[in-house]
Order: structure tokens, then sequence, then C-alpha cells
């Protein structure tokens, strides 16, 4: 018979012998982190609630719809972290890190939360390793960031997984790409809530799962088209280094991570093993964010 009470809606328990898994897969992860140089940072599981608003961008499903957020006893809105990297760039800048010799390289593990509807392999309360590499613009930091990950994967014995990279360029790559992209969008019978986001930013568009939006935006002119000759170097640099060291990648002109913040390279690790819900990892560069943040302007990854 079960007790009185019962864990919250989508947050799961890990006991043995599952937890033994659990451990070993965020150590596997950790370890790849250590061993390429970061330095652990232990976070703040809450944050103001502007960090993420201004950080992760109004026009994300996370901010939206997806945090958890409360007054305290002192009359502060306060949010239980999403995600990890808007949090390390506060304290990166608190404690003037941004100051120092950079690259900044940082690790952090633990839990994170989104009001999400719980479905297999997507929880309220969930778990992430993550590394940034802040103050170094080169492509050889998105590789490095890229092999930590896939270092930690192959550690784990995984096998048939996939890394797919694009990239969302710089600002003038970007601002071009956005007027045309804008007038196509303008053109499409759409509700008002899509159309909402879209004014915020229509890249939000590429990364709807709905079919009626996935077929009209599929003749969408793609970023990778409007590439100026820096972005495009960049990317392709990344490409040829990802080859010379043996990690095998597809380009997805359409990818568009979750967050706002992401610029240049951008990337994604899928597993075919597991349905709808297959990314196993990802991230990005985010030139911008810092110093939208109040603090340097140096780019991260």
């Amino acid at each position: 018979m079960a007790g009185q009470f019962q864990a919250p809606k989508g947050v799961p328990d890990y006991f043995p012998p599952r937890s033994n898994s659990f451990l070993a897969v965020q150590n596997a992860i950790g370890n790849a982190a250590a061993l390429a140089g970061y330095g652990y940072v232990e976070l703040p599981i809450f944050e103001d609630v502007n960090l993420f608003v201004r950080g992760i961008g109004e026009s994300t499903d996370v901010v939206s719809k997806e945090m958890y957020t409360f007054e305290d006893r002192g009359g502060r809105s306060i949010t239980l972290r999403p995600e990890g990297t808007a949090g390390v760039m506060r304290a990166v800048i608190e404690h003037n890190l941004d100051k120092g010799q950079l690259p900044v390289k940082l690790f952090y593990t633990g839990p994170f939360f989104r009001a999400e509807r719980p479905q297999a392999g997507r929880y309220r309360q969930f778990y992430q390793v993550g590394i940034e590499a802040i103050g170094y613009s080169d492509p050889e930091i998105d590789v490095e960031v890229i092999a930590v990950a896939d270092t930690a994967f192959k550690a784990l014995g995984l096998k048939k997984y996939t890394l797919n990279i694009t990239s969302l360029g710089d600002a003038i790559s970007r601002d071009a790409h956005r007027k045309d992209l804008v007038k196509f969008i303008s053109g499409l019978k759409l509700d008002e809530a899509t159309v909402a986001r879209a004014q915020l930013n229509p890249l939000r568009l590429f990364d709807d799962k709905r079919e009626e939006v996935k077929s009209v935006m599929a003749k969408a002119p793609l970023l990778l088209d409007y590439l100026n000759k820096e972005s495009k170097q960049h990317f392709e640099t990344v490409q040829g280094l990802l080859k010379n060291i043996g990690i095998g990648f597809q380009i997805n002109p359409r990818m568009v991570r979750g967050l706002d913040y992401y610029t240049g390279t951008t990337f994604e690790f899928d597993h075919e093993m597991l349905g709808a819900q297959s990314g196993i990892g990802g991230g990005g560069r985010y030139d911008g964010l810092m110093s939208s943040l109040g603090g340097a302007d140096v780019s991260g990854i």
C-alpha cells in the first residue's frame, strides 16, 4: 500500500540500483570537463527572476510558460533556475572573473526546474552537467566544448548518437536574415499567439513542433544562407577541426535552440533510441550575453 505522500508530479526519485547509473553518468560528464581544465562552480538553486528574463529571452517557452517563479518573504521575485548559463554569467560578473585571466572555464552540475507537461524523458526537475568557456572567441574553443561532450558520451559507452551543428551567425548576419524572415512570416496565416512569438524572435517558429507550422515554414529563408564572410569562415573552421579530430556531424540549418542568447556555432547531440525527447546534450556560442547582464563585452560558449 502506498504511503500518504508522493513525490511532486514530474519529479523523479533516484534510489539503488538506478541511482548508481545516475551517479555514473553525472561523474563521467563531470570528469570529462575537469580533465579538459574546467573548474567546478556551485550555483544557487534560485535567482532573481530578471536574470532569466533578460538572459534567456522573453520569446522563449522557458520564460513565457515554464519558470517556477514566486515571491519570497522580502517581496522579491525569485525563480528556480531553469538552466545554468545565466547563473554562471551572474557569478562571473559578480566576482569579477571576467576581468581576470581569460578564458574562464567552468563546469557545474545539479537540478534545474521547468513547469513542463511531464512525459517520457522530460521532467519538471531534471539534472544537467554544463560547461562554459568565457572570454575566447576563436573557433577552437567551440570545438573543445563539443569534444568534451563527445568524450563524456564515449566514456559512458554511448554509440548511436548524432551531432547536429549549425551557425546562427553574428549580429550583422542575423539582422539581414531577420528582415527577409519577418517578411516571409508576415505572408503566413498564423494564430495570434504564434504571431506574438514571431514578433519577439522570428527564429522561434523554426522550433515549433506543430505540423501545420512546420509545413508553412518549410520554405522559409535559412540563416545559414545569410552568413557574412567572418561568420561563414568561423563555421567552416569549426567543421574542419571537428573532422580533424574524428568527430562526425551533420549540418542542420533549421536547428534553433530553445534559448534566445545563442549566436554563431550551435550544436545538439541526439540519440536515436530515445524517441521524441532524443536530445542528450547541446549548447552554443553566446556573444553579447555577458555585456547584456552588465559584464565585460566578451564572448562565450
